[in-house]
Formats: C-alpha cells, structure tokens, sequence
C-alpha cells in the first residue's frame, strides 16, 4: 500500500538563518522568501530553533531586548524524519502547537520543510484514486479477496465498506487499513461476518462443522481395526 513520507511531501529548500543574525534580515528573509518562519541552524546545519513571524511581532510589541535569531527563536526545534508518515507529522505539530517541521536526515542536518498545508494536500486526492487504491491494496492484496466481494463507495474522502467477510476479525483490519489510506477522511464500517472466529475454533477443535466430537466405542471383543481377539 503506497503511504505518502513526509519526504514525499516536504518542501527540499529549506531557508535558514544562523543564530547571529539580526533582526532586520530575519525579517527580509521572510519578506523576500514568502514564507511564514525560518529554521535557525548551527555551523553543522543542525536546526537549533525557529524563528516565526510571532516571534518578530512579539519582539517588537513586548519591548524585549533580544536582536538575533539567537534571542528571538523559539529552541529547540521539533523535527521530523523524511520516513515518518504524514499522520505522525501532523500529530507532532499539534502536539506541540506549530506550524511547521524541520525536517532532518540520519544525521541530524536540515534537508527540508514540511508545513500544515503539505499535510492538507492530501485531502484534495480524488476520490476515484482513494477507490482504486483500497480496492487493490487492502481488498485484493491485503485480505485476499476478489475486487467485487466488498463495496466501496468514496465520496469527498468518505470511504463507506459494505458486503459480507468470513470471519468478524476481519472486520477491523478492513477499517484500520481503508483508514490509512492517503486521502481517507473518515471510514463508515457497514460490513458484516459469515461467522464469529470463536464458532469457527470450537468447529476445528471438534474435528469439523459436522462432527459433534464423540466417536463410536469398538463393540465388545472387537479391536479398534475391526477384528476380534481371536483375529477373525
């Protein structure tokens, strides 16, 4: 199942300042880049803080005495790894309260932006994409079925799951995974079981659906194999 990364969805030129610079850059930084915040980093390229428009009007309407990224940053940053999901993404940032993540490689070095508008880009997948996509992905590979043994119906990132499986745990699994889908806004569950899991361990421990788990006893003087004591 194709998950979009957060290095799928982040911005790969990330500006940055240094925790010397003053003020008046940072603040045509953000004027001549279009952008909201700029990333502080160390002379290893290592994100140290962020400085926000926030911070430059606060600065400003506070009556503060700081004059650098240094003093002006919020530190240390919260970052993100290109291989986290967007979900994990975007539970950082609320977590925490911001808007955007640097985003690092193995060694710590700034190699990108990811902001809450990347994350929302999902949400503009088509529906017809988000369709194809559980019906291959979770119906057909995941759970093994035929394409036409569930409906699905997507409308506005609304995935509803209709039809029968055989077994009731499938039914979470079905759910979690249309959930995870990129672009999936939320899942309507309407699916039903052939049977519960727990009547289908008690037929397997008794031998089967048919056998009620009680077989015959030899008749007296007879062996289990059918022949007498005397081997006739």
């Amino acid at each position: 199942m194709t998950r979009r990364s957060v290095g799928d969805l982040m911005t790969p030129t990330a500006v940055s300042v240094r925790p010397g610079t003053p003020f008046k850059e940072i603040a045509r930084v953000l004027d001549e880049c279009d952008i909201t915040a700029v990333v502080v980093v160390d002379d290893q390229d290592r994100p140290v803080g962020v400085v926000s428009e926030a911070d430059l009007l606060r600065r400003q309407t506070s009556g503060g005495r700081g004059s650098t990224a240094r003093d002006l940053m919020t530190s240390p940053a919260v970052v993100a790894e290109p291989g986290w999901h967007a979900v994990r993404a975007a539970r950082t940032m609320e977590r925490h309260h911001v808007k955007r993540l640097p985003v690092v490689d193995g060694e710590g070095r700034l190699i990108g932006v990811v902001s809450r508008s990347d994350l929302v880009r999902l949400f503009l997948r088509r529906d017809r994409a988000i369709q194809e996509e559980i019906l291959e992905d979770v119906i057909v590979k995941a759970l093994g079925l035929p394409p036409s043994a569930l409906t699905v119906e997507v409308a506005e990132g609304r995935v509803t799951l209709s039809g029968t499986v055989e077994r009731k745990s499938l039914i979470p699994i079905a759910v979690r995974l249309c959930d995870s889908v990129d672009g999936v806004v939320d899942v309507v569950n309407r699916l039903g079981s052939e049977r519960d899991d727990d009547e289908r361990d008690e037929e397997e421990e008794h031998g089967g659906p048919h056998d009620d788990g009680l077989r015959a006893a030899p008749e007296p003087g007879r062996a289990p194999g059918g022949a007498g004591r005397d081997g006739r």
